[in-house]
């Protein structure tokens, strides 16, 4: 049988057309890894094992047919619990949603039943993709496979843990405000968020409409692209989404030319307060990147301060206008039938007080708050003209570069309970993710793979709007000199 841990997706492709395993096998190792050791980490809420080992055997019949296969047929994925899977659990991790069960395909879950994908399950998140720790689940904690007392990042922590551990061979997770790249850095793997409306949000749980986008979590870089290449696109049902101007970069890197490109490094992400060993990280990866050409320039994003301010007036915003429709009725969360003889304002205190957890409330609180009348110009409105601005640095210094580096996260993973009674030193773990997401710029967090020991650490790439082939090439070409275990091939 094939060892899980150096498995990627392409060593996956490979071996399934060499027979040298079966899709079914393979699926089958990896529901065994799950019931052995998830219960000490709780990466899933749900799994598939019937509808994906029968999807795993029909891959393995068009093999032995000589059928052609796509790259990512028979790959056994993890899916978080806000995306839906037609006749599958979809909760987003709260209770408000305990006994739904998804009418239809997300877009990118259609997607990937196109290219044969098999999916093992859900995955816990915070309730909603409210977090950066995955403690706001109303269901469970999932804890860090690099170390049980941390927390696996946030809020597609479930995700991140799946791949780590390997649980998945890859996952989809969703990322508002750095949902993907802060698990991914707390658990040592790649997740990439995409340009807004490069992949569609039809059938995503949205939180915060305008910030909101999914994109994979895999063990290398290499991995995130051929999911990336399966999900993006434009979708009737997303008005949002777009095909981009993806050419065949996005799967075959030009290195040539990604070795003579220049990085800016923003004055306002290395300032004091960041974690020396991530500082140092960082550092050691630049160095890395010079050996082979790469050039480094400083720059500055002024407006960098303002943004966790300005997330935190839209976020809530858009979060009490999406979840307004939660009430714990239309979605048949309350059973009891005591129900019919109550005023219907009683029922949603009650159904809505029971299902939505602290964070839900209240954020939901906060947003009706700052939409209310007399307050929308002076909170909702600012926030989307400060908005602005922040892109504006952006695009300022794209014009003398080629993409940014920066850290993902502010430090390595933290202790499980260290932050859940300070909702203020929490929102500041996305410090350096969130106004990639304001921009609505593309940004991938890479392991610093020359770290021996200790906890992961990670670093952003952040691209031009549709450069998701610099950003994801650049990181290829890091990974084979620092990781040349999962490139075998090259």
């Amino acid at each position: 049988m094939k060892s899980l841990h150096n498995l990627t997706i392409k060593k996956f492709s490979e071996g399934l057309l060499k027979r040298d395993f079966s899709a079914f096998e393979i699926t089958q190792a990896y529901f065994n890894e799950i019931k052995n050791n998830d219960a000490e980490i709780g990466a899933y809420l749900s799994l598939n094992e019937e509808g994906a080992l029968r999807d795993a055997e029909a891959v393995d019949i068009s093999i032995a047919k000589g059928e052609s296969l796509n790259a990512l047929a028979g790959v056994p994925m993890a899916i978080k619990d806000n995306i839906l899977i037609k006749d599958l659990p979809a909760t987003s991790a709260s209770k408000i949603l305990e006994n739904y069960i998804a009418s239809y395909d997300a877009g990118v879950i259609q997607k990937l039943k196109n290219e044969r994908a098999v999916f093992l399950g859900k995955t816990n998140m915070d309730e909603f993709a409210m977090g950066s720790s995955t403690e706001n689940s109303a269901f469970k904690i999932t804890r860090n496979p690099h170390d049980l007392e941390r927390v696996p990042g946030g809020s597609s922590g479930g995700s991140a843990a799946a791949v780590a551990a390997h649980f998945a061979l890859g996952a989809l997770g969703s990322d508002t405000g750095g949902s993907i790249r802060e698990p991914a850095a707390f658990c040592g793997i790649v997740g990439l968020k995409p340009t807004y409306g490069a992949v569609s949000r039809s059938g995503l749980m949205a939180m915060a409409s305008s910030l909101d986008q999914i994109g994979p979590l895999t063990k290398i870089v290499e991995d995130a692209a051929i999911v990336f290449n399966a999900i993006r696109g434009k979708d009737p049902l997303d008005a949002t989404s777009d095909d981009g101007k993806y050419g065949k970069e996005l799967l075959e890197p030009d290195f040539e030319k990604i070795k003579n490109m220049t990085v800016g490094i923003p004055e306002e992400y290395f300032i004091e307060g960041l974690n020396k060993e991530v500082g140092d990280s960082i550092e050691l990866a630049m160095k890395t990147m010079e050996s082979f050409g790469v050039k480094f320039k400083n720059i500055s994003l002024p407006h960098t301060k303002y943004a966790l301010s300005c997330y935190y007036i839209i976020v809530p915003a858009e979060v009490s206008s999406n979840l307004a429709k939660f009430d714990g009725i239309r979605y048949a969360r309350n059973q009891k039938s005591e129900i019919r003889n109550q005023k219907l304002k009683d029922i949603y205190f009650e159904t809505r007080g029971e299902g939505f957890g602290p964070e839900a409330k209240r954020r939901i609180i906060l947003g009706t708050f700052v939409l209310s009348s007399g307050y929308y110009d002076a909170y909702y409105k600012k926030a989307q003209q400060v908005r602005r601005f922040i892109k504006n640095d952006f695009d300022e210094a794209f014009k003398s570069i080629d993409m940014i580096i920066a850290p993902t996260a502010s430090g390595p993973a933290f202790k499980i309970g260290e932050r859940t009674d300070d909702p203020l030193s929490m929102y500041l773990s996305d410090i350096f993710t969130i106004p990639v997401n304001l921009a609505g710029l593309p940004s991938v967090s890479i392991p610093v793979r020359e770290k021996k020991d200790g906890l992961p650490i990670g670093f952003q790439l952040i691209g031009k709007p549709w450069g998701e082939a610099d950003i994801l090439g650049l990181g290829q070409y890091y990974e084979k000199i620092t990781a040349p275990e999962f490139y075998p091939h090259t």
